[in-house]
This record gives C-alpha cells, sequence and structure tokens, in this order.
C-alpha cells in the first residue's frame, strides 16, 4: 500500500524488510537524489575551502593569528549549508509553497533591520546584520529563494490548477508586487549587485512562466531606463561609480580604483596552464589582492591551480546548472519549472557576474561565487537553493 510524506513516494514496506532495504528500494528518497548535482555542490565547496585557506592563512589581521579560522569556519557554514539542504528536502517544494507568505514576510522584516541600527556597512554597502561573535548576516540573500518561491506561487497556482494555460496579465502584475518591495528595499542599503542578481531571477521566472514577451521586453526596457536615471541622477554612491569606471576604464588610476580588478588580472594570468601550486602564488601569498576570500576567490584558483583548475571550477558550475535544466524540464507542474528556473537564472548570473569580473568584463559587483566565496548567508542560500532542486527531482512521479 503506498503513501505519502511531505510530497514524497514512499513506500509501506513489511516490517521484515531492514533500513537499508528500504534506503536502497528504488522509489526511496536516497536512491532518487540527483547525485550529480549533489556531488558537484560538495565538490565546490570542497574546492572553495581550499582557496579560502590559501588566501587567508597568512593574512593575521583577518584570521586573528590562526591560519585555519577561515578554513574551518568555511567548512562550518558548508556543513550547515547541507543541513538546511536536507531540511528543505525533508519538508518539500510543495510544503513551502503553502509557507511562502510567512517565509516572505520574515524576509522583508530582515532587509528593513538592516536600515536600522542593527545594521552594519561592509564594503561600502549597508547590507549586514551583525549577529555577534564574529558572525553576520546578509539578508539579501535569503530574499532571493523568497522572491523565487513568491512569485512561483503566483504565477502558477491557476495553470498547476487547470485554469489557465499560461499566467494572465493581472497575475504577471501582482507578481512582480511581490519583487519590487524588496528590491526598493535594498536598493536603499544600497546593494546593487544583489539587485542585479535579483531582476535576473525575475527575467528567468516570467520566461519559465509562460508570461507574454511583452512583459520580457518591458522588464529589459524599463531596466535599461532605470539605469540610465541612477546615472544621470547621481543615486549611486562614489565606490560604485568608481566601480564602473574601472570597468570602462581598464587602465584609469591602477594604484587606485583600478587596483582590485588589475591586480586580480595579474593574478590569474600568472597562473599559466598548471598555476604555481597550492600556497605557492605570490600575488596570493603577498596578499596583493584584495577580499580574496569572498569577491575575489576565482583568482587563487586561476594563480594557484592554473588554467586546469579555473576551469575545473567551471566545469563542476556547468554540471550543477546542466542537471538543474534537467529538473526544470523535467517536472510535471509548473511551480517546480518555476523555482528550477529563477535558481538557475540566480546561480548562472551570480558566478558570470563574479568571475567576470576578475577577468575586467564585467563590473566590480560584490557578489560572491556559488559555494566557492567564504561566506555564511551565500552558503546557506545557494545549499537551501540545492535541496529545491532535489525535492522538485525527488518528487516526481515513480516510473514502473
Amino acid at each position: 500500500m503506498a503513501g505519502s510524506t511531505h510530497g514524497f513516494s514512499v513506500q509501506r514496506y513489511a516490517p521484515e524488510r531492514g533500513t537499508l532495504a528500504r534506503l536502497t528500494a528504488r522509489d526511496s528518497v536516497l536512491r532518487r537524489l540527483d547525485w550529480p548535482l549533489l556531488l558537484s555542490s560538495l565538490a565546490l565547496s570542497g574546492l572553495g575551502a581550499l582557496l579560502v585557506w590559501s588566501a587567508t592563512r597568512n593574512r593575521d589581521t583577518l584570521n586573528h593569528g590562526d591560519p585555519y579560522y577561515f578554513l574551518f569556519r568555511h567548512l562550518m557554514n558548508t556543513g550547515i549549508g547541507v543541513a538546511l539542504m536536507i531540511g528543505t528536502i525533508w519538508l518539500g517544494h510543495r510544503t513551502l509553497r503553502g509557507a511562502v507568505p510567512i517565509l516572505y514576510g520574515l524576509s522583508v522584516l530582515l532587509v528593513v533591520a538592516v536600515l536600522t541600527p542593527l545594521g552594519a556597512t561592509v564594503n561600502g554597502a549597508h547590507a549586514w546584520i551583525v549577529i555577534g561573535g564574529g558572525f553576520s548576516l546578509q539578508p539579501s540573500e535569503f530574499t532571493k529563494i523568497t522572491i523565487i518561491l513568491g512569485m512561483a506561487m503566483m504565477l502558477a497556482a491557476r495553470v498547476d490548477a487547470g485554469d489557465q494555460d499560461h499566467p494572465d496579465h493581472r497575475t504577471v502584475l501582482k507578481s512582480l508586487g511581490l519583487a519590487v518591495v524588496p528590491i526598493l528595499i535594498i536598493m536603499l542599503m544600497p546593494d546593487l549587485g544583489s539587485v542585479m542578481v535579483i531582476a535576473m531571477i525575475i527575467l528567468g521566472v516570467l520566461l519559465a512562466s509562460g508570461a507574454s514577451n511583452r512583459w520580457i521586453f518591458g522588464l529589459v526596457g524599463a531596466g535599461v531606463l532605470g539605469a540610465v536615471l541612477v546615472a544621470v541622477l547621481g543615486l549611486l554612491d562614489e565606490y560604485q561609480i568608481n566601480r564602473f569606471a574601472a570597468f570602462a576604464n581598464p587602465d584609469l588610476d591602477p594604484a587606485g580604483v583600478g587596483y582590485n580588478t588589475n591586480q586580480a588580472r595579474i593574478a590569474i594570468g600568472s597562473g599559466g596552464l598548471t598555476g604555481t601550486g597550492l600556497f605557492k602564488g605570490s600575488q596570493t601569498t603577498g596578499q596583493f589582492v584584495p577580499e580574496q576570500q569572498t569577491d575575489f576567490v576565482f583568482t587563487v584558483a586561476g594563480e594557484e591551480l592554473g588554467f586546469l583548475g579555473a576551469g575545473a571550477v567551471l566545469v563542476l558550475l556547468g554540471v550543477v546548472l546542466w542537471r538543474a535544466c534537467r529538473i526544470a524540464r523535467e517536472t510535471t507542474e509548473l511551480y517546480g519549472t518555476i523555482v528550477a528556473a529563477g535558481i538557475i537564472a540566480w546561480f548562472a548570473f551570480q558566478s558570470f557576474e563574479n568571475i567576470g569580473m576578475t577577468l575586467g568584463i564585467m563590473p566590480v559587483a560584490g557578489l560572491p561565487l556559488p559555494f566557492v566565496s567564504y561566506g555564511g548567508s551565500s552558503m546557506f542560500a545557494v545549499w537551501v537553493a540545492i535541496g529545491l532542486l532535489q525535492s522538485i527531482h525527488v518528487q516526481r512521479p515513480v516510473t514502473a
């Protein structure tokens, strides 16, 4: 007799069947996980631990005299992230669908809290909440998840119920209103990088939902117009203007506003095919690249592991995106497709932006490299996203 727990297809086994038999049964959760997705994500986090360790082991001002400080914390963040993934799979994306209003409300309250005395400024962005004990929280990372879930819930509701073939204009407008509220708050921080990622998420979600292409073209046009108005009205902070100036002219003030990107390119270029060897990069050991454990962690791979090592990072990210695309294509419900598409847009754009800024083909936007960069909030968010993908994959109907 079959039963269902949290949306999973679970077989009621006879008492004589042991734990191993249940775990290895064809319709068990463990067997139905997308293992290439899980293993490539774990590999990225493990490789990230080595790169973060290399970038910080000699930086006494950062590691408080403990060369293993960031290594242990990165591994701890990964462990917590994996636990969050397991919890997300156990709950299931369908259960979380019903909790979207609560999750969305909490995420908005957290980003609002950043604008209160609880908020803290890091690298020019007032986007953090200091918890204490050396820990801090960046609420905008979790907002990405709630926007994906919230828009998916609204856009798929009537389609999955069989009332419509695709979302109507009113539904699309309501879903955009849901996303606009946290975007406006995040812009006040200002955290332009997170706004850029959320904008890409919105486009990915709308494309997957089957909404009219007029919404896509309209949003792209509105985004271009908004960027022009922000520049003309002088709404950007000085550090943001300097970043765009350095991107437009790589030779501009290499000892000043262009220092970060200039040193990043030197580090990557010095790696050659096979790199200088882990812990042996002169740029990394000499501490020439700022924020190398977070935003510029890819430079460690380029210098110390070379083209082959940096390519391995790209391949692993490619596997994650490939499996996510397959999950989005194979699910039988629009809600699952939209959630997976939002995660794909998030991971793809953020990875491209992070790696692109180290190569000088994108402006510096203060975005971490998923799974690889040091940072608890980012690590927790991406592993919750993996949990959502795994839940969508696991809850597919079991074929005979």
